[in-house]
């Protein structure tokens, strides 16, 4: 007959642990707990506590960040998760130095870090820095749209709304009607349905009450367009967001990503689907950022990527303001692609397009007439604008142009108008721009850009910078959607998702951490 060794549950064992040993050089807890024990300077987190003289000692916000950090690496996004690991798993044991806080306090630290958390992401930025992470040569920008903690439900405009708040408050009638009505027929009802009758009449009168009183404190909200888009009732400052995980209630979250080790620069959420006025917010922060490094000039003359939702006469602006050498290709921009067999048109290639030098002529022509993007219209060069007449127009050679007129009024008495009309007898300039050649146009140019095989190839880099941090983020740590509601609780746990991809890449590549490994 086989024998066994006896074993028994109901038994104690004491078992010596070294928390310091949990916690081995290479790995990312050991990172961590290197980083935000060592190199980081967290005074800053002082000024929260009054307790100095009077009151309970309160846990170090090192601790906290640890946990919070290591958490996210694993997947971990909720309070109470956090709680429960720093009482079972000894990885977290070792980060808390075997203190539990419970989820309340990890909450509240989390929420109420928006003046802590621009300065301790700098300072880990300042830390790739110095590992020799970031190259400084291409900078790539795109956004991650997220569910926010908040139902979409719940959206709609204020007339929407109001429809709502009425069809709720016509349900609650009913069914006190038919709480009273089965009152009369059964006097012998149990307490339990009454309580039960009661409790679906509260639920219903509390979502009435609701919708009434966030029509009553807050405004309807206006699009880029100038009309009323949806608001939402349990997060008003998020949106409703079309991806490709279908449509969803939340934030677009930004982040601008460094080519040599898809360091993160610059994260950012915005409440809005469209990604056409994000740049500027973007290239500006991680001008701060790099700035507090020690960069000089940080973005001028910098390579930036982004794909074609950021395809705006706003953002190239912005682009150009900041001096930045940008890669924005326009929505068809693949369709003009000649190694795509479905272009489906013939086209001269835009590499061999004919360079164009100032000399002097007798009247304007095309070259001295400014496209204002923002109005539409050509700008003469008496400052007059040019209204378009036809957009189809055609010539005899089978190219397309849009046709622009000038006002009768603004070529009668103009002073330059022996230099603009060839014929005495003209009433006003006519001017033909062929499609893609609006002289001026900051639209026109970035697809001139776009279009040569040099551009190509530099914005052929997007994929493989930016991309894969959104995928560690949503795939690896499991960031699939915020936790907080509002702009700013938002913007902090969207920082920090950044801040610990960004340690995760000093644990595989930084110079100290990869001795320490070894």
């Amino acid at each position: 007959m086989a024998r066994y060794k006896h074993y028994d549950y109901d038994q104690l064992m004491m078992v010596p642990v070294s928390l310091e040993e949990q916690l081995v050089p290479g790995t990312l807890e050991y990172a961590i707990h290197h980083i935000v024990e060592e190199r980081l300077d967290v005074s800053m987190f002082d000024d929260r506590y009054c307790n100095d003289d009077t009151g309970r000692t309160a846990i170090s916000p090192k601790v906290l960040i640890k946990i919070v950090l290591f958490g996210y690496s694993r997947g971990l996004i909720s309070s109470r998760s956090l709680e429960r690991a720093c009482r079972e798993n000894i990885t977290f044991m070792a980060l808390s130095c075997g203190q539990k806080p419970d989820h309340s306090t990890i909450a509240a630290f989390v929420s109420s870090m928006d003046r802590e958390i621009e300065s301790l992401f700098t300072k880990v930025l300042l830390i790739c820095e110095q590992e020799g992470l970031l190259s400084g040569t291409h900078f790539s920008l795109d956004g991650l749209k997220l569910s926010s903690n908040a139902s979409k439900e719940w959206s709609g405009t204020f007339a929407d709304l109001k429809k709502k708040q009425q069809a709720l408050d016509r349900k609650v009638k009913e069914v006190v009607r038919e709480h009273r009505a089965a009152d009369e027929r059964e006097h012998g009802r149990s307490v339990s349905d009454r309580l039960r009758w009661e409790k679906r009449i509260k639920r219903l009168q509390k979502k009435v009450d609701r919708i009434e009183q966030f029509l009553a404190e807050n405004e309807p909200k206006i699009g880029a367009g100038g009309k009323e888009i949806q608001s939402n009732v349990t997060d008003n400052e998020s949106a409703k967001l079309t991806s490709s995980h279908g449509v969803l209630q939340g934030y677009n979250a930004n982040a601008l990503v460094d080519e040599k080790h898809q360091i993160v620069v610059h994260a950012a959420a915005f409440g809005k689907g469209e990604d056409g006025a994000n740049m500027e917010p973007m290239l500006e922060g991680a001008k701060e950022k790099l700035q507090a490094i020690g960069w000089e000039e940080p973005l001028k003359e910098r390579q930036i990527s982004a794909d074609s939702g950021y395809y705006s006469v706003k953002n190239l602006e912005a682009c150009k303001d900041q001096g930045v050498d940008a890669y924005v290709p326009d929505p068809q921009f693949r369709k003009r692609d000649v190694r795509f067999s479905d272009a489906g048109r013939h086209r001269r290639s835009v590499d061999k397009r004919k360079e164009r030098y100032a000399s002097k002529k007798r009247w304007f022509s095309v070259e001295d007439f400014k496209l204002d993007d923002r109005t539409g219209k050509l700008i003469c060069p008496a400052g007059h604008g040019l209204y378009i007449r036809n957009r189809n127009f055609q010539t005899a050679d089978g190219y397309k142009a849009i046709a622009y007129q000038a006002p009768k009024t603004a070529c009668r008495d103009c002073r330059l108008r022996s230099k603009c009309l060839r014929n005495p007898n003209t009433v006003s300039r006519q001017v033909h721009v062929f499609y893609g050649q609006r002289p001026g146009s900051i639209t026109d140019e970035m697809k001139q850009k776009i279009d040569t095989a040099e551009g190509r190839r530099i914005y052929s880099k997007r994929l493989g910078i930016v991309e894969p941090v959104f995928g560690n983020i949503r795939a690896c740590k499991r960031m699939d959607r915020f936790t907080v509601r509002g702009q700013i609780k938002v913007d902090i746990q969207w920082m920090l998702y950044c801040l610990v991809h960004n340690i995760g890449k000093i644990t595989n590549f930084g110079k100290s951490y990869a001795m320490a490994a070894a």
